[in-house]
């Protein structure tokens, strides 16, 4: 019996791509973006029963805020009644509000009136 002959395969065309219909992106419904809520302050206020050192340990165990701003934020809620401490968004205003209100006495004070912790509270902020 003779040897077969070896077989000889013809070369392949290359695969034709697959007929599809073309794709249309999806129409997005015309909105506006949301609107972003404002930033919010914390306004610490004025009182004449905290020592400038407390003010200034408060700020920087509450906001991380470095002594030397702490005390230009001393300096202004003593001569404006008032100072913005931080602004942030209004879940983490009202945190921080409720912070600088449960911080607790002023140690260097006597004084009963100075055995509570300052008053905050927070705005939009209208930047």
């Amino acid at each position: 019996m003779p040897a077969p002959a070896p077989v000889r395969c013809a070369p392949a065309a290359p695969p034709k791509p697959p007929t599809v219909a073309p794709q249309k992106p999806r129409a997005q419904p015309q909105t506006a973006p949301p609107a972003l809520e404002p930033p919010w302050h914390v306004i610490l206020l004025d009182d004449s029963h905290h020592t400038f050192e407390y003010v200034i340990h408060m700020l920087q165990d509450i906001f991380g805020h470095p002594p030397k701003l702490g005390l230009r934020m001393a300096d202004e809620v003593n001569d404006k009644g008032r100072v913005i401490v931080a602004t942030v968004h209004k879940e983490l205003a009202e945190l921080r509000k409720q912070q600088i209100e449960e911080y607790g006495p002023d140690p260097r004070v006597k004084d009963p009136a100075g055995q509570r912790s300052m008053c905050a509270l927070i705005e939009p902020s209208l930047d």
